[in-house]
């Protein structure tokens, strides 16, 4: 097929009234805006029209599409935001309107919400964002031939499976009653729509994990009624069994189970691996901490340096996968949360090498387009703004063992230019700013840039805010997918790279910046669980509420270990009249009291959970020092004073760290050995001065270390915002000593790697 030749489709382009020319478009992005904004409909010259018309009527019904990732991203390109309470009027749209061989390769690694609390009991991946595409993906024509009803029949059954699988259980949800007859939760109008057929299953698997039923019963408060839906289907598979994870046969049985009652192709939706797993971020100031949710709830104050997607065992990915990514004919990475969607899918060894090996498919980097609070909100390179779309490529780049390197040859950018200034304004009032298109340097990364009109202006206009729109993203691939099929002969239209990306590979030259999986231990999170809840058996909480608050704050914060549980005796709340702590050196509400072995929080924290979290970890954080000091007192001289303690013999102190941890850390809490008895340590201080003493220093550095929180250690680490080149010797020497706390707590109380 011949190809439009762009010069001549200028020169009459420019002619009309709407035409505006934009010297930084390439010819193949004239095209898709053009599909997109509708300017074809009138006074286009006839090439245009021919070309546009080609497009959308270019027979694309064999080919073979693979679309991989999780969260709202994936499942709004592949059939609208199923979440959203308008969808089931619009079900029919997006990538499976446009490409029928439509295959979704999900990531599993999510572990909040609905999802978390699953994890906390049952040996299980994460399943939300299954759910979410099962929904997305539901195409009419299918529920007409399963259940042999009519047009009309058929938007009421959408509306009313939409609503039962949307439908979540308030936190102070009681009984069962709902779960065993997943009916209920829609109007009774609605009921009549579902075929027998489907009513019959659903109650079955409500049933199925409801008190007497054959799996394991799950109580409902909090959850999403479709999680249950499908972990009902996949533990039937199991025979109700929980005491080992769900093997690849029995979860994609459980997928194909839903697919095949809600009208999603059956064999088309995948979990990317069988094996439970969670992801831990490594931030720049050395931070290593694990958990999805946790990044996105706690500001770092720090660029993501990388994430590591941890597995129970080997990660298994299915032949079904690997084979339809080796045949794909195009495959295309949905917008989503960068180090949470799709770079845990490249770290998966075998999903990232089918990628590479397919040359012949088209290969698409959807492109987020606005940044995400804790993950691209501060830029690796400028801590000072946001991301660009290079660094999105970059964090492949230093994530993904080999690089991009064959993984991507188009990225396509969303067009944010003509969005209203008041829509603007309140997306920067949340902190959030769009990603911006930096042509050159993705270029040079040897990736070829796209940007194109992609959200929807009604919907803009309706709601206020911006989001991929489904049919928009599909047109536009599908005119991407017509040029590298037709028109790559001519230069304007060409989409695959020459360039060699100037890049590095993962790893290259730079060992902390290698990305890959690792395996934890063997234990999926409902045993970690479990093991906090047998460290905590021996403990007394007085009240006793907060057990469970304890319990919630260590499932959130997981590197928590359970030797860290040795070290106290119980938490106790102190009467406002009775506590006795100085405040000379903090206003901390909690702390470890070393004479009785107990967590004593103030009275006043129970009305702030938030910080009665944050000072409980202080004071968690301060027994694992034990009873390591024997005396401490202050010595005054010379208009100066001296603050000095006495360690107590190894055997007595009840203390996590070994004895040369232990003087490891005095060393870099600022005290001073005596160079005669190293039983004893010393500091000394102006007469007006103050210093952190290194039991509350290992406190509040615990604290922040797990949360990201507490004003005291955000002040003492504000160093870590600036260059090292620009701080004064004196300083520079100072953020050394903060590094090399920093990778003390990581490597000797958290036990990770250098």
């Amino acid at each position: 097929m011949q190809a439009i030749h762009l010069q001549d489709q200028l020169s009459e382009l420019r002619k009309t009234a709407f035409w505006q020319p934009d010297v930084a478009r390439t010819p193949i992005e004239h095209v898709v805006e053009y599909l997109l904004t509708g300017v074809l409909a009138r006074n286009a010259p006839p090439e245009t029209r021919d070309l546009a018309e080609r497009v959308l009527n270019s027979d694309l019904k064999d080919t073979r599409v693979v679309v991989l990732g999780g969260g709202t991203g994936l499942s709004t390109i592949v059939g609208g935001n199923s979440q959203m309470p308008d969808w089931p009027n619009r079900p029919l749209l997006g990538m499976k309107q446009e490409f029928p061989q439509l295959h979704s390769i999900v990531c599993t690694t999510d572990d909040g919400g609905s999802t978390g609390i699953l994890l906390r009991s049952l040996p299980m991946i994460g399943i939300g964002d299954l759910r979410k595409i099962l929904i997305s993906s539901i195409i009419p024509g299918n529920l007409h031939i399963r259940y042999g009803i009519d047009e009309r029949e058929i938007r009421n059954l959408i509306k009313a499976i939409h609503n039962i699988f949307n439908h979540r259980f308030s936190k102070d949800t009681i009984g069962f009653e709902q779960l065993a007859d997943p009916l209920l939760v829609i109007a009774q109008n609605l009921r009549h729509a579902l075929p027998k057929q489907l009513s019959q299953s659903l109650r079955e698997l409500g049933a199925c994990i409801s008190p007497g039923g054959s799996g394991p019963a799950i109580q409902p408060a909090g959850h999403s009624m479709g999680n249950l839906l499908f972990a009902s289907a996949i533990f039937r598979e199991m025979q109700g069994r929980t005491d080992r994870p769900s093997s690849l046969r029995e979860i994609q049985k459980g997928i194909d189970c839903i697919a095949g009652l809600v009208g999603a192709p059956v064999g088309h939706i995948h979990a990317a691996t069988a094996t439970p797993g969670q992801l831990r971020f490594r931030y720049a100031n050395g931070v290593d901490v694990c958990g999805q949710s946790k990044s996105a709830q706690s500001r770092r104050d720090s660029p993501v340096e990388r994430v590591t997607a941890e597995y129970i065992g080997r990660p298994i990915v299915s032949s079904a996968v690997q084979r339809a990514i080796e045949d794909a004919d195009l495959i295309v990475y949905a917008p989503g949360s960068l180090y949470s969607s799709i770079i845990p899918l490249f770290q998966l060894e075998p999903i990232a090498a089918a990628i590479r090996s397919n040359r012949r498919a088209l290969k698409i980097l959807g492109a987020n387009s606005w940044i995400q609070e804790g993950e691209t909100d501060i830029s690796y390179n400028n801590r000072a703004r946001g991301f660009l779309v290079s660094e999105l490529i970059e964090a492949y780049g230093r994530n993904i063992p080999g690089g991009i390197k064959g993984l991507v040859d188009i990225v396509l950018s969303a067009n944010l230019e003509h969005i209203p200034g008041n829509i603007l304004r309140n997306y920067a009032l949340e902190g959030k700013s769009p990603i911006h298109l930096d042509r050159s340097h993705v270029e040079t990364m040897g990736v070829h840039p796209i940007e194109a009109t992609l959200f929807s202006p009604e919907r803009q206009r309706k709601t206020h805010v911006i989001h991929h729109d489904p049919r928009r993203f599909a047109l536009a691939i599908r005119t991407l997918l017509y040029a590298d099929k037709y028109l790559r002969g001519d230069k304007g239209f060409r989409l695959r790279s020459s360039k060699v990306s100037k890049m590095p590979a993962a790893g290259a030259g730079n060992k902390k910046n290698r990305g890959s999986w690792q395996t934890i231990g063997g234990s999926p999170l409902c045993t970690y669980l479990e093991s906090i809840k047998d460290a905590l058996n021996d403990k007394s909480f007085k009240p006793l509420s907060l057990r469970d608050f304890f319990i919630e704050m260590v499932w959130a914060n997981r590197d928590i270990h359970p030797s860290h549980l040795k070290f106290f005796r119980g938490v106790r709340v102190v009467p406002a009249k009775e506590w006795k702590r100085s405040t000379e050196w903090d206003n901390i509400l909690g702390f470890f009291d070393p004479q009785d072995r107990y967590l004593k929080l103030h009275e006043e924290l129970l009305a702030h959970p938030a910080r009665l979290q944050e000072d409980l970890l202080v004071a968690l954080g301060e027994s694992l020092l034990g009873h390591y000091i024997e005396k401490r007192r202050w010595i005054r001289q010379h208009g100066a004073r001296r603050y000095e303690i006495l360690l107590r013999p190894d055997e007595q102190r009840e203390c996590f760290l070994t004895d040369a941890q232990l003087h490891a850390y005095l060393k870099l809490a600022r005290m001073i050995p005596d160079p005669v008895d190293n039983r004893i340590y010393r500091i000394t201080i102006n007469k007006d001065g103050g210093f952190l003493p290194p039991g509350l220093l290992f406190g509040l550095l615990y604290s922040w270390y797990l949360s990201g929180r507490g004003l005291t250690m955000e002040y003492e680490m504000s160093l870590f915002r600036w260059p090292t080149k620009s701080l004064i010797p004196l300083h520079a020497k100072d953020r050394l000593r903060k590094e090399a706390l920093i990778t003390f707590f990581r490597t000797r109380i958290f036990g990770r790697p250098e």
